[in-house]
């Protein structure tokens, strides 16, 4: 009979223990099992995304605002042209907004930071563009440039 008990005990650990590791995985994937809220698409162009995926966060001052839908590139301008998805309720962001790419944590994980404009009273819409834009901080750009830049003195 106890032997039962303890099988049964470690049975429902295991079950528990699936649930949560199923939970973190759809968590961390950037997938969400609430229902889709509306939304509107804006795009923005970088010179480079470095690490930024499709479903990266769109946030505004820490916030989630919405998510990167595709990443291609624009071939007229040759850079990489980045489609969000944004929230319906989010309907104040000015045309002069600007996004950032920008890094969270230690793991390094790439999300689009987007920041108001202040002198613009005109609302940016589906389809409009992000003209201000900021590419991802490559690091190992930096340390050849830091490298070159020490061996040339």
């Amino acid at each position: 009979m106890r032997n039962r008990g303890i099988e049964l005990g470690v049975g429902i650990f295991m079950l528990v223990g699936a649930i949560a590791l199923t939970m973190l995985a759809i968590n961390v994937s950037g997938l969400s099992l609430s229902e889709q809220q509306g939304s509107y698409k804006v795009y923005a162009r970088f010179e480079n995304v470095g690490g930024l995926t499709a479903r990266s966060k769109v946030t505004m001052s820490g916030v989630t605002i919405g998510k990167v839908n595709s990443i291609t590139i624009d071939r007229k301008k040759l850079m990489a042209l980045v489609e969000m998805e944004i929230n319906e309720d989010v309907n104040y962001l000015t045309s002069d907004s600007s996004a950032s790419i920008l890094t969270a944590g230690l793991l390094g994980e790439k999300y689009i930071g987007v920041t108001t404009g202040a002198a613009d009273d005109e609302i940016l819409k589906e389809g409009d563009f992000i003209e201000d834009t900021q590419s991802s901080l490559v690091l190992e750009e930096l340390i050849g440039k830091f490298l070159f830049n020490q061996a040339s003195e």
